[in-house]
Formats: structure tokens, sequence, C-alpha cells
């Protein structure tokens, strides 16, 4: 049985051709493009048109390939299009785009004393209902519109011509009760935003829809299912996670690092909206509960900035300049300096000269900085994680392509003082195509998807050496000053 794939992330896409056969799942990359959002002279927005015409490319690809069974989307969150009369009135604004500073206060002045207790979602000015509120003030196309879709949902409507949302992206977006998984229409209300925009709600693991047959003639194929699975890419991800009980802790690690546990109910007690975690919708009804962390956008930023002076390096041989440097400085990850595109290896030594620090100046001092930062923030949200819930967390899974990292995975065993697990690097996509095979009767449920990959993915196993509570010590300083 084969499922097709297609995952978008902030930086690039790939469309994944997955075989299952014999309780074995393999899978190849046949498409990759890239992705990033593009200023224009009405903001930061992302290139749908092009990114159309690369999921048409993936589909071709498929079929010569041998074709596919089923068809999966997955993409980041918040972001969303608006629809009238079943056409794109616009391309979708990406999440880092300035507006929202604009709005964030009036919100949270309205509704930010029931925000959180009502939503579960960690408040960020990045959130759908942040956005939403500000294109109701300033974007003409919020009048115009008859449907909102997010991004995986506005390609799986282009696929099949149905326009719903996928309970785990819509989970990202501020706006759902978690305890009934629908809209939150009374909060919305409040802020005055319409919710006659708002599509139906649909299950992870249940359909779109089929193939629309304009596109089979053009593939030259039968219709098949497109199912919704997993939408948020970082819900598709865990999915994936190789665990063998419930107490595990994971981070989605890419461009953002997402890091928490799964829980069967969303936790909306006090000291979970004092730490601002968030309870997004996860696979078979279960929360996600986890602190959205910068991330490697960082270093992806600081690659980009060296580029462009002319020092074209690869992640592995940034890697290698870190693992080679002395110098120790630190900077909180989620400071709002390092969220918008900018000159970020600038950025990063004037954080840390206004803290006092010793500036890091060369690639390996300025990547061992981001690295070390990140393997400490994991340490601080760890804590937080079983303070909050009661648990305690002997190991910590590391999935995405930032478990290929070896050097922030030792980094984050020695300074958590856990033994870290990192793999599957691809378990967004495995998780995308192991919801498809359930819902094609394949896999049988959660359970069976993990001991499937646990039986067929390997993983990198790191053990913390020494004492780093001294270095974790100077690192609490810092983003406490």
């Amino acid at each position: 049985m084969k499922v097709l794939a297609f995952d978008f992330g902030a930086s690039s896409g790939r469309a994944i051709l997955g075989n299952y056969e014999n309780g074995k799942l393999t899978y190849k990359e046949i498409h990759r493009f890239p992705n990033g959002g593009k200023m224009t002279e009405n903001g930061l927005r992302w290139e749908y048109d092009r990114l159309e015409e690369e999921v048409v490319i993936g589909l071709q690809k498929a079929v010569k390939e041998g074709g596919f069974d089923a068809i999966g989307i997955d993409t980041w969150g918040v972001d969303y299009g608006f629809l009238a009369n079943g056409k794109l009135l616009a391309s979708p604004y990406c999440y880092r785009d300035e507006r929202t500073e604009s709005v964030y206060d009036e919100v949270m002045s309205k509704i930010g004393d029931e925000l959180y207790s009502r939503t579960g979602i960690q408040i960020m000015r990045i959130n759908t209902i942040f956005q939403l509120y500000e294109s109701m003030k300033n974007d003409p196309n919020y009048q115009k519109a008859d449907k909102m879709i997010f991004m995986p949902d506005l390609f799986a409507y282009m696929l099949t011509g149905n326009a719903v949302a996928e309970y785990t992206i819509a989970s990202t977006s501020g706006m759902l009760n978690p305890e009934t998984k629908e809209w939150d229409t009374e909060l919305l209300v409040k802020l005055g935003i319409r919710t006659d925009i708002l599509p139906e709600i649909v299950q992870s693991g249940s359909l779109y829809g089929h193939l629309k047959s304009e596109l089979c003639q053009k593939l030259g194929i039968d219709s098949v299912p497109v199912v919704a699975v997993c939408g948020h890419d970082t819900g598709s991800a865990v999915v994936a996670v190789p665990a063998t009980g419930k107490d595990f802790c994971y981070i989605s690690c890419g461009t953002w690092s997402l890091m928490g546990v799964e829980l069967d109910k969303p936790l909306l007690n006090q000291k979970s909206k004092e730490e601002n975690y968030t309870n997004e919708g996860g696979y078979a009804g279960t929360i996600r509960y986890l602190k959205n962390i910068m991330g490697l956008w960082i270093i992806q930023e600081c690659k980009r900035n060296w580029k462009e002076q002319g020092v074209d390096l690869s992640f592995g041989e940034i890697m290698v300049e870190a693992e080679k440097s002395n110098s120790v400085a630190f900077i909180d990850p989620d400071d709002a300096m390092f969220e918008k595109p900018c000159n970020m290896p600038e950025v990063i030594k004037e954080y840390c000269k206004k803290t006092n620090q010793v500036v890091p100046n060369t690639i390996g001092e300025i990547a061992r900085c981001v690295y070390e930062s990140l393997a400490c923030k994991y340490r601080y949200t760890l804590d937080k994680l079983h303070d909050i819930t009661g648990k305690n967390f002997d190991e910590i899974n590391i999935i995405g392509g930032g478990g290929q990292n070896t050097y922030l995975c030792k980094k984050t065993a020695d300074i958590c003082g856990v033994k870290v697990t990192a793999g599957p690097y691809e378990a967004t996509a495995l998780g995308n195509m192991a919801v498809q095979l359930v819902s094609l009767g394949a896999i049988r449920d959660l359970d069976e998807i993990r001991k499937v990959i646990r039986e067929n993915e390997k993983v990198n196993t790191y053990m913390p050496e020494g004492n780093w509570d001294q270095t974790y010590q100077q690192f609490l300083k810092v983003i406490k000053e």
C-alpha cells in the first residue's frame, strides 16, 4: 500500500512517497522545493500559487514512481487564507509579519483574562486570533470572504474542493475550546470577529474527500482519498515518537522547537496559565501539552546572513565550528529580538553586549552560543513540565531534522541531565503517512503506529556526562537580568 505525504515547513517543502508492506514502512523523498515568506507591498506573505504548483509536480512525480493509494498534507500552524466563491482572495500572510504587533495589546485588553482559560493555547502574537483581529481592522478581503481556511486545509481544498478545518491545525489558532474541540464562538463575538467564515472542524484521520476529477484526468489516475492527517506538522511528528509508554517527553526540533508531553485531556490550571504552556490537539483525541521555543530558526537566519556575506556553510559545517569553539555566552532564544528576519549574528552580539557577556564574534562562537542556549532552554522547559504535570521524565525524545545535530543532542543530554534519544528524523512525514495507513485500514491505531516506527527506524542515544549545573545557572542569570 502506497501513501503520499506532503510536508510543508517554514523553509522548505517535500513530497515523500511511502510503501507499507509486511509490517515495514519504507519511504523516499521524491520532490523538494524551497519555501519562506516573501516581502510584498502588502506585507510578508507565503508564495501560495507557487506552492500549489509544487504540489502538482509532486503528484506527477509520485505517479511516475508507481502511484499512491492516499494523500496527506501537513504544514506549520496558525496561518490561513480567505476564500470567496471558491477562490483564494490573496496569498496568506506569514506569521512572522509585523502586522499583529499593532493589535496585540488591544486584543489582550478585551479578552486577556480569559483567553488562556478558554482556549488553553500559549499566548503569542502570531496566533490566528490576533491575525484575524488585525484582518478585521485592516484587510479588505476579510469582509469579502465566505471562508477562512488554514494552510494544510487550503491545499486539501485545492485537491478536493471541500473546505473544512482539521482538528490539530485548528487547535493552534487560539480560537478553539480544548474540552469540546469546537470553535469558541462566544470568545470571538467579544472581539467582533466573524464566526460565519469558520469552517467545519473534522477529526484527524477522517477524509477531506477524494481527488478532484480534473486533477485525476491531468495525472491519468483514478481518484484516491485525501486524508485529514494531523495537519499541524508537530501533530504529525508527535504521532511518530517511538515511545513505549505514556509518560514521555519530546522535542519536535526544527525551525521551532516544540517541547512537551502527550496528555489525555487539557491542563488549564493556574500554573499552566502562569507559565503559558499550550494545549494543542493531537491524534486520537490526545492533547499535545507543550511550549513553543524559537528553535533552529536562529541558526537558519545566521546561515542565511553568512551566505549573503560570502560564507556559504552547510548546517553540518556550522555544527563543526561550534564544536571547536571555547566561547561561552547565552541568549534567551524566545526573546522578541530573535523573532523576525534580521541580521541574526549582529542581533545575537547585541543581546550579549546588552546582558554584559563576552560577545561571540566567530561563526563557531555564535553557533555554540545558540546551541547551548537552546539546550539550556530545554532544561528550563523540562523543569517546568515536571513542576506543572507532576510527572518525572528520565528521557527526552528529539524528533525531526534537528535530531541530526549531534552537538545539540549531546548538549541537551548533558545540560538536562537525562538520556536523549534522537530520531526518527523524518518524524513529521512518518506521522503523516502512518495516519493515512490507519485511515486505509492497514495499521490499527496509535499504539501500532509507534510499534511499527520503533521496529523500522534507527535512533541515536546520548547519555549525560559531567556536571553542567554551573553552565545552566549562568544561562538563568542571563535570561532573568
